[in-house]
């Protein structure tokens, strides 16, 4: 089957070439992950992705005679200590939720630093008496909401002899990047249904349009003439075209023994003139003003998903990431 989009909905379609500020990249984040067992089948999946807001809901199922405990991971994506020449983002997305059966999950936390040359250097770190919230704080986050103590002359040293300071537009920045899991046990009951629910604001690249698109931008989401004619249609309306990319890691959906079983994805804009462009199998259909479907079965993804959000209307909301929930 092709992996593009229906000419119907292509028609739809716009998308500039634009990346945030100085051409920063989306920043995947994605779903819970697990290790792989013949016990727990991903009987569905309900993925709803907008550039202000994903959501998933997941239905596990038991099919063994047994009770069984896994655990569970909520990966979030690795940020840079230091802060980026280019806007960058950072820790926690916005509005993070994680529920059970309808109710919260109680997670803990895993975090690693690791150095430059991708070591651990998170023991050496604490060992030169960096606390979790220093280890994992960058000037990325809003300071009136995430305050931390700056490291001392000597930890600056310490950390400079040990090849963790580095040195940009002369200020001294952390050399180090930061990884955070959030993980708990859960335990699926013999013969029964699960239900997982997870939601947060999207990290996104977006912008005012640029002139031209940038290279590979019609490959990564599978424009056509009807998109180029609907982009073009708007840009003799407007000065610039402001634009979301935002993309979802949907790999880690493969390991499941027969796949997704059950699959459905659900493109929603923000408002009916909103323009969208991805590359994905299957026949989306219109459900509503704002909103496309697509359902598979046995869904076994082979790639993760980017999808262009164009003609956008910037709210005003902030799609910077906060402090992780950290290690207590």
């Amino acid at each position: 089957m092709k992996n593009t989009l229906p000419l119907a909905l292509a028609a739809f379609m716009l998308a500039p070439a634009a990346l945030a500020n100085d051409g920063i990249a989306s920043v995947s984040a994605g779903g819970i992950v697990f290790g792989k067992t013949d016990a727990i089948a991903m009987k569905k999946e309900v993925l709803n992705v907008s550039h202000k807001l994903i959501s998933v809901d997941y239905e596990f199922l038991n099919e063994s005679a047994s009770d069984v405990e896994e655990t569970i991971v909520f990966p979030l994506p690795p940020y840079p200590a230091a802060q980026q020449v280019s806007d960058s983002y950072y820790g926690q997305p916005n509005g993070f939720k994680i529920m059970v059966d309808g109710k919260p999950v109680a997670f803990t936390s895993q975090l690693v630093a690791t150095g430059p040359d991708g070591t651990d250097v998170t023991a050496k770190l604490k060992k030169l008496g960096l606390s979790n919230a220093q280890i994992a704080h960058s000037t990325g986050f809003d300071t009136s909401v995430t305050k931390v103590p700056d490291f001392t002359d000597q930890q600056y040293k310490q950390l400079a002899k040990l090849g963790l300071m580095g040195t940009d537009n002369g200020s001294h920045e952390p050399a180090w990047t930061v990884e955070v899991n959030y993980v708990w046990k859960q335990k699926f009951p013999a013969g029964q249904v699960v239900r997982v629910h997870h939601e947060y604001r999207p990290f996104y690249a977006g912008g005012p349009g640029m002139s031209v698109m940038y290279e590979g931008f019609g490959k990564t989401y599978c424009t056509d003439d009807a998109y180029l004619n609907a982009r073009a249609k708007v840009e003799e309306r407007k000065q610039y075209i402001d634009t979301r990319n935002v993309s979802y890691i949907l790999k880690t959906g493969n390991t499941w023994k027969r796949g997704i079983e059950d699959f459905t994805l659900n493109i929603i804009k923000g408002k009916p003139d909103e323009l969208v462009s991805l590359c994905f199998p299957g026949k989306f259909k219109k459900i509503n003003a704002t909103t496309y479907q697509v359902r598979l079965t046995n869904f076994r993804p082979s790639k993760d998903l980017e999808v262009h959000f164009g003609n956008v209307e910037d709210d005003g909301t902030d799609s910077s990431g906060v402090m992780p929930a950290l290690p207590r």
